[in-house]
């Protein structure tokens, strides 16, 4: 049975936030590492980084209570200046602590401007016999690379739709939620692998003890895996483009910028001998997709574009 860490909340994404490594779920190797760090009671710094909701905070905070640390907690995307690393981290590092340790956690370190990545390298230096410094982001390339060579570097993958699954049942039986077990498959495809998001998803849906599906309003996360068949299939090019156009509409996403990468990382499943042409396409694609104001057009243009080389 999953422990409650904390029972006041209300927010399921807070109330079954897992406390122990033994709670947390996927990245197994990376779990017995940290095992090892907590064993002996010392951690290096740290550099978590991965796609939102996958757990990275939430391993930082494992890792931070779970040895004998004063412990303080920043998001740089809230207080990402070089004042903020001048005098409030500056400050904790540098005072007397009451236990062995001091760790501070940065989450969202990606969002710290060059100057206080700049200040933070420094500190992290200065007072490592003291204090350790637990990074989180999603994307590692904005740490600039003295921070990186300081740190232990990890990359987040999301668990299994099948564990996130298993969780999920988990956290409506212990709510005592009515439910359909098919519907498991549908909340989790709308959300991964952004598991608050799936959680969130759960807890908006359920009415009166019961979990009632609204899937007319969810967006379907697994329409990247259909579009990438569509671009695989020996179907014409009308035919391609009619597919992606629908599955595109009934997903409702609003933010390609996944979709993108997503295409990048696969392109060598369907674009065969065009990879090249490909890649400029969707590079392109995603340049405009910062400035254009009806972002589903762009991405449909993208794939027009793309079609002729598949």
């Amino acid at each position: 049975m999953l422990n409650l860490n904390n029972t006041e909340h209300t927010i399921w994404t807070e109330r079954y936030r897992p406390q122990t490594l033994d709670d947390y779920i996927g990245n197994e190797l990376l779990k017995d590492k940290v095992g090892l760090y907590i064993e002996s009671g010392d951690v290096p710094h740290l550099l978590l980084y991965g796609t939102a909701g996958t757990g990275k905070t939430t391993l930082a905070k494992i890792i931070a209570n779970s040895i004998d640390a004063d412990v303080m907690y920043i998001n740089f995307s809230d207080e990402n200046n070089i004042e903020t690393v001048r005098t409030k981290i500056k400050n904790f590092a540098s005072s007397m602590g009451f236990r062995t340790w001091k760790i501070c956690i940065l989450d969202e370190a990606d969002f710290g401007t060059p100057n206080a990545q700049a200040a933070l390298r420094n500190l992290m230096e200065t007072f490592s016999k003291s204090t350790r410094f637990i990074l989180t982001c999603n994307y590692v390339e904005k740490i600039i690379d003295p921070i990186q060579s300081r740190c232990q570097v990890f990359g987040i993958t999301p668990p299994s739709k099948a564990e996130v699954a298993k969780r999920l049942h988990t956290i409506l039986q212990q709510e005592s939620v009515e439910f359909d077990v098919k519907d498991l498959g549908v909340l989790v495809n709308s959300g991964y692998p952004d598991i608050r998001r799936v959680l969130n998803a759960a807890q908006r849906q359920v009415v009166d003890g019961k979990l009632k599906i609204d899937k007319t309003s969810m967006i379907q996360a697994n329409y990247m895996d259909e579009c990438l068949q569509v671009l695989k299939s020996d179907s014409d090019t009308k035919t391609k483009f009619t597919k992606i156009r629908q599955i595109i509409a009934d997903s409702k996403v609003k933010d390609f910028t996944s979709f993108f990468k997503f295409l990048y990382d696969n392109v060598d499943e369907f674009a065969e001998e065009h990879v090249g042409e490909v890649i400029v396409k969707l590079a392109d694609a995603q340049y405009k997709d910062t400035f254009v104001i009806d972002k589903e057009i762009n991405v449909m243009a993208t794939i027009l574009g793309i079609i002729e080389f598949t």
